[in-house]
């Protein structure tokens, strides 16, 4: 592959090859970020390593319903929002466990649920969030089948990766406000479920391997396109306001 024209364009610090656009806009490296770099912060110790192996204040409280071999837990008859200390403990144990925890029919506010949520740590703060408490997510009732017809990339309402962060968070705490009658269900994969299903040589191969969690190459294809559509748009302005002919 030396022979490609985009080989030229490899940057050389990226740790693997990662093709620019051979008209790579200046304006991308040149780019300053509305916040400063985060830089790592001490966290306190994880409050589900403080919690009863057993769980037994918590299942005091609230009947267990495993919905899946190795991924998601339904805890009924019990509100969120009178959970002790201990509970929530127990309760953070539980969810690394399971993957993820589901309630229903809760009786919580934002505000609530913010205040609850403080118990296990600092409050993380996705970078293109504006709220430093937590995001409100607006749903649509646009048959999304019919926009992905036309959209070379599927729509949705939020999808905040952040394992690149230097502090990524542990836990995260959803509440649906407004919700069909029949489905609208959030689908939920556990990996470390997928990996006890692979054979033993794929897992010796997988546990030989590391990854680098980075932003940098969504971000730089995103501003390359914001800036390269730019330039075709001013030159295709231009080419109408004094009918130039395109060759």
């Amino acid at each position: 592959m030396a022979h490609l024209q985009a080989r030229k364009h490899v940057s050389p610090d990226s740790g693997f090859p990662y093709t620019l656009h051979p008209h790579f806009n200046p304006k991308i490296t040149g780019h300053v970020p509305p916040e400063a770099v985060r830089q790592p912060i001490a966290v306190d110790k994880d409050r589900a390593a403080c919690a009863d192996v057993e769980e037994k204040a918590l299942f005091a409280v609230a009947r267990r319903v495993d919905l899946t071999e190795s991924i998601g837990t339904l805890l009924e008859n019990v509100q969120l929002s009178q959970l002790t200390s201990q509970q929530l403990d127990e309760l953070a144990l539980l969810v690394t466990e399971r993957g993820v925890v589901f309630f229903r029919d809760q009786e919580l506010t934002t505000e609530k649920q913010v205040e609850l949520f403080q118990h296990y740590g600092i409050l993380d703060r996705h970078p293109a969030q504006k709220d430093r408490k937590h995001v409100i997510i607006k749903g649509s009732t646009e048959d999304h089948r019919t926009i992905l017809s036309y959209t070379p990339w599927p729509s949705e309402d939020s999808h905040p990766d952040t394992s690149f962060e230097i502090n990524p968070p542990s836990y995260s705490m959803l509440r649906m406000k407004e919700h069909p009658e029949v489905s609208g269900d959030t689908a939920w994969v556990s990996q470390y479920g997928l990996y006890d299903a692979l054979s033993d040589a794929m897992k010796n191969h997988l546990d030989g391997l590391h990854a680098v969690h980075t932003s940098r190459l969504q971000y730089d294809t995103i501003f390359d396109l914001y800036y390269l559509q730019q330039f075709l748009e001013y030159h295709i302005h231009s080419a109408d306001d004094h009918q130039v002919r395109w060759k």
